[in-house]
């Protein structure tokens, strides 16, 4: 279930998060945090009185992430994503703004896919939005099934180069975001290639 064992560069956990409205953004669900490259810069970014809950099967990293991470706004489920809704009920929140995934929908069995895939599109708000990064671009039509229309983007630095789709649940652009984000310059930082921690 690990999209890869290579970590994320702030490259695409840039265009990723580019893409969320902070000031707005007051519920955030991550599916397959791993170590939590995503999710130290979620919480950064993340309002004060923000709830982030994150989905993670592997034990390994559900340990990490609660012995690593000592803020009262993360939630960390050792769980399959198909149960973001019953966990945001559980929470007293009736939707995410938005939720970010990196979890390998291609390889993962349809039945599972297509719970994960649904339940998400029902517990986002009217302006919500789904966040996916991949590494091929074979979750496209599972995406377009369920949200319509998808907008595509890519971070060539990164290792591997990422695929990402942005959702909105109305399929419609909200304030200009959700759009192709402009592509990253080598020249904003000399170590360009370098990763930074893992997914």
């Amino acid at each position: 279930m690990l999209g890869s064992l290579i970590p994320s560069s702030r490259f695409l956990i840039g265009r990723v998060l580019g893409q969320v409205d902070w000031k707005r953004a007051q519920v955030i669900v991550e599916y397959g945090p791993g170590v939590g490259t995503f999710t130290a810069e979620i919480l950064k970014r993340l309002r004060p009185d923000g709830t982030l809950l994150v989905f993670e099967t592997n034990c390994d990293f559900v340990r990490f992430l609660r012995e690593s991470f000592q803020d009262p706004r993360l939630h960390v489920i050792h769980g399959s994503a198909a149960e973001v809704d019953s966990l945001l009920k559980r929470l007293k929140r009736d939707h995410a703004d938005y939720v970010l995934s990196g979890i390998p929908f291609s390889t993962m069995p349809e039945e599972i896919r297509d719970s994960i895939l649904k339940t998400t599109h029902s517990v986002l708000g009217p302006d919500g939005a789904f966040l996916v990064y991949q590494f091929s671009r074979a979750v496209l039509p599972y995406l377009e099934e369920i949200f319509g229309h998808v907008y595509r983007d890519f971070e060539l630095l990164n290792i591997m180069p990422a695929q990402v789709f942005y959702c909105r649940r109305n399929g419609e652009p909200v304030n200009g975001r959700l759009q192709p984000a402009a592509p990253a310059s080598s020249e904003s930082c000399p170590q360009c290639h370098q990763a930074v921690s893992g997914v």
